[in-house]
């Protein structure tokens, strides 16, 4: 019965890890009129957690403008648009005890756009994000386990330049796209 358990446990962790799939497989969501010009990271000033593994500012400026271009790069727009990253902190989780003392990988960064033509920075204040590595089978034991540095890395990039993305679809008047409208209020009930 015991063994009957362990191996529901293994197909349900399986099932899990399968279901994460890159969506840059897929064509891009409809971005306007952008193109990706400047694709600048930063990570001098980065911030590690104290338990964490080690990682380089010069492997986190290779792995966010790798993750950067894969993302904005499929956009064929006919206006160039700069993207600056700074990468502000992390915690790359070491290797611990499965479920109890499994610790998350996190990656905080700020984000800046700018309209390469105008000139123009399009964002008043950088845009700070949090993210934290996808739910996967291997995740919920704890990614220090089951990842290498550069992979739980590479997550990290991904989630972080996705929320990116879905920041400038926010903003669709940045890429000449008309407003988000306002969301319908709801009608007032009547009691009859």
């Amino acid at each position: 019965m015991l063994t009957l358990r362990r191996v529901a446990f293994f197909i349900g962790f399986a099932v899990l890890a399968g279901c994460g799939r890159s969506d840059l497989e897929e064509p891009p969501v409809p971005l306007g009129d952008f193109a990706l010009g400047l694709n600048i990271v930063v990570a001098d000033n980065v911030q590690k957690v104290p338990i964490s593994r080690e990682a380089s500012v010069e492997e986190w400026e290779a792995v966010m403008k790798d993750a950067v271009a894969n993302r904005f790069g499929r956009y064929q727009g006919p206006k160039l648009y700069n993207i600056g990253i700074s990468v502000d902190g992390y915690a790359l989780a070491p290797p611990g005890i499965p479920v109890v003392a499994a610790p998350k990988s996190v990656l905080v960064i700020t984000a800046n756009i700018w309209d390469d033509a105008a000139q123009q920075k399009l964002n008043a204040e950088g845009k700070q994000f949090t993210v934290f590595e996808s739910l996967s089978g291997e995740t919920v034991i704890g990614t220090g386990l089951t990842r290498n540095k550069k992979e739980q890395m590479e997550a990290l990039s991904y989630n972080a330049v996705k929320r990116v993305e879905e920041w400038f679809l926010e903003n669709p008047e940045w890429f000449g796209l008309p407003p988000n409208p306002p969301a319908p209020e709801a009608a007032p009930s009547s009691n009859r």
